[in-house]
């Protein structure tokens, strides 16, 4: 049985299932810090030597044993990405709920410059395609499956679904640039991270799939002329190292509201057990209704 099926999935959920899977995995829970809940409750292990990702329903299973798959392609082509603890075999099951162990990069989170995300992108793309079964991108099934169940007000819920057909409609009659192939699917700056000794690594690998380039690229450049979270200087390095500037194509603003509407699904999955989050969650609505400015959005 899963969280999904007996309690909300929070903090206190996720934990406990973090703490059973130590446990099968031979691994001492020392020192648990929460760092995110999202589709996964992500955690800090005895000070971060250690990051955990806890899944927040058992559909998340075949994501997670092909990001196990992808991580182990990754340091077999010596990629600069998160690593597995070799430990124990993985992901560990615990009510349904995958869950998996990283060696953490190191005490807080640093993050790499705009140029070396561009240049790691570029390099990602680049290599040889792998030899495991990659899923067609697909990013209106995260948002059917995130609405179905959110707790929302049914306006809202209407809304987004409204939302979501008539993007898919325009999503479905873009014409790509870029070569199509294996994509991270959630490349942005908060995914590269510097290890101990300073070096830019890639992480969250569950989102791996074939598709366009040019969705790898969207998240940094909305970061900028959405959100004003890069400088104009920052994208630029970043177009720069990867060599294109996905905002001269004009399928850009498509793959930038999808990208925004699925920031708002991720964020509604936490609705009803976090106020702040259901607030949130208007708020954003409330601007992709009126066309209003991202940039009063609020982290989480």
């Amino acid at each position: 049985m899963t969280t999904s099926e007996r309690t909300t999935f929070d903090s206190a959920a996720a934990e406990t299932i973090l703490r059973r899977a130590c446990e099968l995995a031979g691994l001492d829970p020392e020192g648990i810090e929460m760092l995110r809940l999202g589709d996964h409750a992500v955690f800090r292990i005895d000070g971060g030597r250690i990051v955990s990702r806890v899944g927040r329903h058992a559909d998340r299973l075949p994501s997670v044993r092909r990001e196990v798959a992808v991580a182990q392609w990754l340091t077999a082509e010596g990629y600069p990405s998160v690593r597995l603890v070799t430990e124990a075999v993985q992901p560990v099951v615990v009510e349904g709920h995958p869950v998996t162990f990283w060696e953490g990069l190191a005490d807080g989170e640093k993050y790499a410059s705009t140029r070396e995300m561009g240049g790691l992108l570029r390099r990602l793309h680049e290599l040889e395609p792998p030899h495991l079964s990659l899923p067609e991108l697909r990013p209106f099934d995260k948002v059917k499956q995130r609405l179905a169940r959110a707790e929302l007000r049914a306006e809202t819920r209407a809304y987004l679904a409204d939302l979501a057909g008539k993007l898919a409609s325009e999503y479905e009659k873009l014409e790509y640039v870029l070569s199509p192939g294996h994509l991270h699917g959630d490349f942005n700056v908060g995914n590269v991270l510097r290890d101990a000794e300073g070096q830019p690594k890639v992480i969250d690998l569950d989102g791996f799939a074939t598709g366009p380039r040019e969705w790898d690229l969207t998240q940094t450049a909305m970061y900028y002329d959405s959100f004003g979270w890069h400088t104009e200087a920052e994208y630029a390095d970043f177009a720069e190292g990867y060599g294109f500037d996905v905002r001269h194509w004009p399928g850009y603003v498509v793959l930038r509201s999808i990208r925004e509407l699925l920031m708002v699904t991720w964020l509604s999955q936490n609705a009803g057990a976090n106020p702040r989050a259901a607030e949130e969650v208007e708020k954003r609505v409330e601007t992709l209704r009126s066309g209003g400015s991202r940039r009063a959005w609020a982290p989480f």
